[in-house]
């Protein structure tokens, strides 16, 4: 019975609200807060209070970050909305050669594509929307003005994190190469050996509106119907704190198309290895492109 009310009540949600949507010129902006907890590991238990306090004020910026998504009925572009670092009044240079680029996404052509700039050079990371295999909940939530359902899944690990860097990554990417470089017999040998691939998988929380039935949210979530109005990925939550429907200002929500065309794992490979030379090659040079 509880579950025939929880649908009866989205139905209702979205014929109370596809009015809206039949307008040709129906567009929304949601505004999104993301926060991390610091982790200083082992490092952090040897500092102190005051060492601890400094460290978080200069990490702000990495760990508290506000995005924009912009949306219509088919489409949405989603990017983070850059501040000045509250130490040294500059954007974090560094940092932003590891968080994710402007982001396109189109439900109806199934289309995703990522604007990465790596120390100065743009790619294009192309590829079809994730297929997301949503668990639909039963429990509702108030946020905001906006009455929400859970929803929750399996991702993997690399789904999230694909344009971060980790050295456990470049170890990995070094086995893979030396494996490469084996040759003759013994490379028909190890090669022809059964490799049982591991995904690591994380569990994704996430709350959406059918009051605003589009099938967006933030980042490449979606395919849930409702706008996603946050979304919980290991310690970290991304919370929309507004949302503006049919705002004065139009903009219009294209698919970005400069940079080198690569898929997620061409970029992630990319920048493992680049990473990779940099260390080998620290004193001696710089990046090389």
């Amino acid at each position: 019975m509880k579950t025939f009310l929880n649908k009866l009540t989205i139905a209702t949600l979205i014929l109370f609200t596809s009015a809206t949507l039949n307008a040709q010129d129906f567009q929304g902006k949601a505004y999104y807060f993301s926060k991390t907890p610091m982790d200083l590991g082992a490092w952090g238990a040897r500092m102190s209070e005051a060492q601890k306090k400094q460290a978080a004020e200069r990490l702000k910026n990495r760990l508290e970050k506000t995005y924009i998504l912009t949306f219509n009925k088919e489409e949405s572009v989603y990017y983070e909305d850059e501040k000045l670092d509250a130490v040294s009044g500059a954007t974090d240079s560094w940092g932003k050669n590891f968080t994710p680029g402007k982001q396109y996404k189109n439900v109806k052509t199934n289309e995703f594509s990522q604007n990465q700039e790596f120390y100065g050079k743009q790619f294009l990371v192309k590829e079809n929307l994730s297929n997301i295999k949503w668990k639909m909940g039963t429990e509702t939530r108030q946020i905001g003005n906006y009455t929400c359902f859970k929803a929750t899944c399996k991702r993997p690990v690399f789904d999230t994190s694909w344009w971060n860097f980790s050295w456990s990554s470049a170890r990995n990417n070094v086995v893979e190469k030396k494996v490469d470089s084996i040759k003759g017999e013994d490379a028909a040998s190890v090669k022809s050996q059964p490799i049982e691939e591991v995904v690591d998988m994380i569990e994704i929380e996430a709350w959406y509106t059918p009051m605003i039935p589009v099938s967006q949210g933030p980042g490449d979530y979606w395919g849930l119907p409702g706008l996603i109005l946050e979304v919980s990925v290991g310690n970290t939550t991304l919370l929309c704190s507004k949302i503006v429907m049919n705002p004065k200002e139009k903009i219009k929500i294209e698919a970005p198309d400069k940079g080198k065309v690569v898929t997620k794992k061409e970029y992630k490979e990319i920048i493992t290895g680049k990473m990779q030379e940099m260390r080998n090659n620290r004193g001696r040079g710089s990046y090389r492109r």
